[in-house]
């Protein structure tokens, strides 16, 4: 595809405490958090009008999913915003809290695990044609997916048998087939369920759901961006590439997992072994050489040209990745506090920085306030981000999405609205179904507003 919708999905882990103790149940606090959402008189799933999508999922986690990009900066912009909505959402709940005298703070992580060893998401979506869609993402796509931990990881401590170790991904240990239409209950690499919110007949959405959630801007670039660079390439029929099937993806990612050198070998199935590094380093290459014979976008460029500089600081010393790569920065945050105090990896204020690393809080997240000292690259401006919280991207469908809600909120008009269909709910019900993604302009959609 010369053009491709992208999208990110982030669930986020929530609690309420007072004085390091729980106060409220998850489930009690994603009330008091989505109370302001039902205010708007909708429900706890809604649409925005950034064209984005907000809602309470499984596990009383509150989840964002990006509008749709046609351009890998958007989607780090939006879903940088997706942190910055769910943050005024917690500044409404506190305020709630302290009007019906309960006392307590509510704390919002984007991470993939709570302390009870549950996992929760952040979903990448693809948009590709049924017609050019790879055949087979085994001998390919899935060896990425499982290597590309090692510059995409969010990092953490793990317990073992042997003690506590770190490890390069939060989510390689809740990861337990390659391939499924399950989401929760098996939890693949990629899921198969066909809902491509589009012309079923032309397009599918591929959905991954290996990946971390992000706290660098940096890495989500370079985990979607990269993705794009070796989804262009599997499009292209002329081009042939090595057969890295993995004996056993699930085993491979927790291997890869477990290995901060990013250099321990895992078996192919067809008896040979290759690190991460290895593997990385031959998608990288094809894609040099693809940029030659065929070129990318603009923003695949950039994302090429940082997938070199990166692969070339983890050859040579990951750690020098400490100002744009998640699972580099905590660690050396962690190396830090554990040599200045000499307690061990597992240590309770170890696993507190592991945690608080995650929080979206502005004053309290560690990334935030690294972020804030200039000591990790960031991508996007503030005033930019605070302007996606409420304008949807202008070159796609939800730009159409965001003008209907936009309009008829302030028409105070009953509506509803998915990713394809702008419904007005009246006597007689008007409904506008919008099957192309990348059109930002229907006269259908003119014609409904105005009739508002």
């Amino acid at each position: 595809m010369q053009r491709r919708i992208f999208g990110l999905e982030t669930e986020y882990g929530i609690t309420c405490t007072l004085r390091g103790q729980r106060r409220l149940t998850p489930d009690e606090v994603a009330r008091y958090l989505f109370r302001s959402v039902v205010a708007w008189g909708r429900s706890s799933n809604v649409f925005l009008e950034n064209g984005g999508r907000l809602y309470l999922d499984v596990g009383s986690h509150p989840e964002f999913a990006t509008p749709e990009c046609d351009s890998i900066a958007d989607v780090v912009t939006f879903d940088r915003a997706g942190d910055y909505i769910l943050n005024d959402l917690v500044a409404n709940a506190e305020a709630r809290l302290r009007d019906e005298g309960i006392r307590g703070t509510i704390y919002l992580f984007k991470n993939n695990t709570d302390s009870a060893g549950n996992s929760y998401g952040c979903h990448e979506n693809y948009l590709v044609r049924r017609s050019t869609e790879p055949e087979d993402y085994q001998n390919s796509f899935i060896p990425f997916l499982v290597s590309r931990q090692i510059y995409s990881g969010a990092g953490k401590i793990l317990s073992t048998p042997k003690g506590p170790v770190y490890a390069l991904s939060q989510r390689a240990e809740h990861i337990w087939e390659d391939v499924s239409s399950a989401t929760t209950r098996s939890r693949p690499i990629i899921n198969t369920r066909d809902e491509p919110h589009a012309d079923a007949e032309e397009f599918k959405r591929l959905h991954v759901i290996v990946g971390d959630s992000n706290m660098s801007e940096y890495s989500t670039f370079l985990k979607v961006g990269t993705a794009a660079c070796v989804l262009r390439m599997l499009e292209e029929p002329s081009l042939v590439f090595r057969d890295f099937t993995l004996e056993n993806p699930i085993r491979a990612i927790r291997e890869i997992s477990s290995d901060i050198t990013c250099r321990r070998p895992v078996r192919l199935k067809n008896g040979k072994e290759m690190s991460a590094l290895d593997m990385q380093a031959y998608f990288l290459e094809m894609a040099l050489a693809f940029e030659t014979s065929h070129g990318f976008d603009e923003h695949e460029t950039r994302a090429l040209r940082e997938w070199e500089n990166v692969m070339q600081s983890l050859e040579t010393d990951p750690m020098t990745l400490d100002d744009r790569i998640d699972w580099v920065i905590k660690k050396r945050l962690l190396d830090r506090y554990c040599e200045r105090h000499n307690v061990p990896l597992d240590n309770p204020q170890s696993l507190a920085i592991d945690l608080q690393y995650h929080d979206i809080d502005p004053h309290r997240g560690l990334f935030q306030k690294l972020a804030q000292r200039n000591m990790v690259r960031t991508l996007v401006e503030p005033d930019t981000i605070r302007h996606a919280q409420n304008v949807a991207p202008t070159t796609t469908r939800a730009h159409l999405r965001g003008q209907f809600i936009r309009e008829a909120k302030a028409k105070n008009r009953d509506f509803t609205v998915d990713w394809v269909h702008l419904k007005l709910n009246e006597q007689i019900q008007r409904t506008v179904v919008c099957k192309d993604p990348f059109l930002n302009t229907d006269e259908r959609v003119e014609r409904l507003i105005a009739g508002l």
